[in-house]
């Protein structure tokens, strides 16, 4: 039986859905298309509903894509901080479990992935500060665990901690451009290269 309180939630949930579809369908076509030729009615004409609809939840094209930036830097620093937060894992292993986050994340979510790294000029610059404190949290944790494991004698002291964590990014995030998961390296072995690249470096031990 429908209740009032039934119907509410059952509103609501339609609501989030189309949110969700108008969301999936824009990183769609702004991946294939790229964001400055997408258009409002590009995308709602592919969803078959009104811009009515698009309004509803966006005040603007510019503010659709915010979102989708917004929901993606955030979820990856969530998820980094957990990694951080489980004390059982040593600094060495963070700094691997971070970089599996990072390959594993450009697999799974690669549209927002590509989008991510390719239409922040798009937004506007009150948003692109938002996206780069948040980004910058996330470089700054990296130093953090780096400089946790200094101080454990772990890795080595002469490093500069910011110059590593710059260093992962980079590594890890310029494989959207060029990494095939189903290509001759499965991703758990792209996270064993650039663990023992960052980590331990090239040369051989016995030189």
């Amino acid at each position: 039986m429908l209740t009032p309180d039934n119907v509410h939630l059952q509103s609501n949930e339609v609501l989030i859905q189309m949110k969700e579809k108008i969301i999936e369908k824009a990183i769609e076509l702004f991946e294939k298309k790229g964001f400055s030729t997408t258009s409002i009615q590009d995308i709602v004409d592919e969803l078959g509903v009104t811009k009515g609809s698009f309004y509803y939840y966006f005040s603007s094209k510019e503010q659709l894509l915010m979102d989708i930036y917004n929901e993606y830097i955030t979820n990856l620093l969530d998820r980094q901080t957990k990694i951080i937060a489980n004390k059982t894992l040593s600094p060495k292993e963070q700094l691997i479990e971070i970089i599996r986050l990072l390959i594993n994340d450009l697999i799974e979510n690669g549209p927002r992935a590509r989008i991510y790294f390719r239409e922040m000029r798009h937004l506007s610059e009150d948003h692109i500060n938002t996206i780069k404190k948040i980004r910058k949290q996330f470089r700054k944790n990296i130093e953090m665990v780096i400089r946790t494991g200094e101080e454990q004698g772990v890795f080595k002291t002469q490093l500069p901690a910011d110059i590593l964590a710059f260093a992962l990014l980079g590594l890890t995030n310029w494989s959207y451009n060029w990494y095939t998961p189903d290509g001759e390296i499965p991703p758990e072995e792209l996270v064993e290269i650039y663990s023992e690249l960052l980590l331990t470096g090239l040369l051989d031990k016995d030189h």
